[in-house]
C-alpha cells in the first residue's frame, strides 16, 4: 500500500530452528548478510567463512535465534526498503513510522480471513477495481503464474465446479499451485521451498470465488456475499454471516487492533493459557 504493508507469516517454531545444523545456521545467514569486501561489495560464502562463523558457538546461538525472529525478519525487510526509498528520494533518516505490529492467527478461520483482507486491501482503498488487478498482493502472483503456464481455460472450469460448492480433487488443485514462491491454499500442494498448503480441503479456485464474493462488501453497490458461497465457509467452521460480520469490521477500522485472531473462544482460550494470562484482545472482537 502506499503508507504501509501487509505480510502473513508461517511460523516453524523452535523446534525447526533447533534442527539446522551450525553449518546450515552460517549459510542461512550468508544469503541476508554475506561476508564483505573492499567498497562493501558482497562476497561469495566460502566454505572457510562458514568454517569460521561456526567455530563461535556464541554467534551460532545468536544467529540461530535471530534466524527465527519476527522482530529480525521485519528488521531485514524494512531497512532493505528503507534504503531503496532514501536512495530514489535522494535523502536520509528514519523511513518507517514505527517498528510493527504482529497479531497471532489461531485459526484455520482467521487466517482465511487476514488472506481475504490483505488481498482485498488496494480494492478497498480504490487503487484497483478488481482483486486479481490489485498491484503488489499475492493473488496478482498467483494469477500471473497460471497465466504464465497457460492454464486460465482449466482455471475457469475450476472455479465453476467452486460456484457449485464442489471440493476440486487434490490432483487437480495441485496443479495450479505447486513450486510457487508462496505458501499454497491446498493442503495437496507444496511451495516451491517445500512448505505444505494452508488448509485442509481447501484449494485455490476455492479461495478466488470466496475472494470474488467478499469484495462485494468493499466496492460501492455490491453489499453481501451470496449464498454462493455459503458451502465453501460451511467447510471451514463459519457461516455467509458471521464471514460478512467479521470482514465488515475488518476493514471499518482504520488499523487492525488486537494481539491475536480466532474465530474460535477455544483456540483464544489455549492461547492466553499458553501466554499465562486471562484474556487476550482478539480482533474478531471477542475475548477468551
Amino acid at each position: 500500500m502506499d503508507s504501509h504493508l501487509h505480510v502473513i507469516l508461517r511460523l516453524e517454531g523452535s523446534r525447526a530452528v533447533e534442527q539446522w545444523s551450525d553449518r546450515e545456521v552460517a549459510e542461512r545467514w550468508g544469503k541476508l548478510y554475506p561476508p564483505r569486501g573492499k567498497w562493501r561489495k558482497p562476497l561469495p560464502v566460502t566454505d572457510d567463512w562458514i568454517k569460521q562463523k561456526t567455530s563461535d558457538q556464541k554467534w551460532v546461538k545468536e544467529t540461530r535465534k535471530r534466524l527465527a525472529s519476527i522482530g529480525w525478519f521485519m528488521k531485514c525487510l524494512k531497512e532493505s526498503l528503507a534504503r531503496m526509498a532514501n536512495k530514489e528520494e535522494n535523502c536520509h533518516g528514519a523511513f518507517w513510522a514505527s517498528r510493527f505490529k504482529s497479531i497471532a492467527i489461531l485459526d484455520d478461520e482467521a487466517l482465511l480471513a487476514t488472506c481475504v483482507y490483505v488481498d482485498l486491501n488496494p480494492v478497498a482503498a480504490g487503487s484497483a477495481e478488481l482483486p486479481e488487478n490489485s498491484p503488489y498482493t499475492s493473488i496478482k502472483a498467483r494469477m500471473a503464474k497460471i497465466s504464465d503456464e497457460g492454464r486460465e481455460t482449466e482455471l475457469q472450469a475450476a472455479l465453476s465446479h467452486a460456484s457449485a460448492g464442489a471440493v476440486l480433487m487434490p490432483e487437480v488443485a495441485v496443479r495450479f499451485e505447486n513450486d510457487h514462491w508462496l505458501c499454497p491454499f491446498s493442503s495437496a500442494s507444496q511451495s516451491a521451498h517445500g512448505f505444505g498448503g494452508m488448509l485442509e480441503g481447501f484449494s485455490l479456485p476455492n479461495y478466488l470465488k470466496l475472494l470474488d464474493e467478499t469484495s462485494r462488501l468493499v466496492r460501492d453497490g455490491k453489499h453481501s456475499v451470496s449464498r454462493n458461497a455459503a458451502s465453501i465457509l460451511e467447510r471451514l467452521g463459519t457461516t455467509a454471516d458471521v464471514w460478512t460480520a467479521t470482514i465488515r469490521k475488518m476493514f471499518s477500522r482504520e488499523r487492525l487492533l488486537g494481539v491475536a485472531f480466532a474465530f474460535s473462544r477455544e483456540r483464544l482460550h489455549a492461547a492466553a493459557s499458553q501466554r499465562g494470562c486471562r484474556h487476550l484482545a482478539n480482533l474478531n472482537g471477542c475475548q477468551a
